[in-house]
């Protein structure tokens, strides 16, 4: 199994990013973070799985791009129901995407359900294709520099941590999560208007 991830786990995370980026639901971030603890653990070069993730994501969301562009409107006025709701719905999404279209593009890449769906927004709204290339490039490069440096080095601290001080460490890592996740949480709450 080992030797099968060795050798096929950067094209896998290529095809399972690209795929969740053209718009399948598939766990794109979670393959990221996998490939780059294991590059932690010396099984590839952090710069590979930076770049064959950044590849995927800038040639996936170019792919659900065009989908999108090319048979996203068709698809919506197929069905009665959802071409009312078409008719009401696009019209507005073409000004938010002419005013906003680059920055829900970039911050899409970030966000789950963005991950999966900008793209395709940006095709059936008809955003230009060159300015939804620029911030797609952009985002694509920042989120799997910063996702794969993240849990590169975290990764790294964890199993240095638990080979040193065993499960002592492990115990230490999982009360940190939980206290920031918290933490996190509260300061949300407190920050949310009322």
């Amino acid at each position: 199994m080992t030797h099968l991830l060795n050798s096929y786990g950067l094209v896998l995370l290529f095809a399972v990013i690209a795929a969740e980026s053209a718009g399948v639901p598939l766990p794109g971030e979670t393959a990221l973070i996998a490939a780059s603890i294991l590059a932690a653990q010396g099984h590839y070069s952090i710069v590979s799985v930076i770049v064959v993730a950044a590849s995927a994501a800038i040639i996936g969301d170019n792919v659900g791009y065009w989908i999108g562009r090319t048979g996203g409107r068709k698809l919506l006025e197929r069905w009665g129901p959802i071409r009312r709701y078409a008719e009401r719905a696009i019209p507005p999404g073409e000004r938010f995407f002419q005013k906003h279209g680059g920055k829900t593009v970039f911050i899409g890449r970030f966000v789950a359900v963005l991950r999966v769906t900008a793209a395709w927004l940006a095709g059936i709204t008809h955003m230009t294709w060159w300015r939804f290339f620029l911030w797609n490039a952009t985002g694509g490069i920042v989120w799997a520099t910063g996702v794969s440096l993240l849990a590169y080095y975290f990764g790294k601290a964890a199993a240095d941590g638990v080979q040193t001080y065993g499960i002592y460490a492990l115990v230490a890592i999982v009360v940190a999560a939980a206290i920031a996740f918290l933490g996190m949480r509260l300061l949300k709450k407190r920050v949310e208007p009322k």
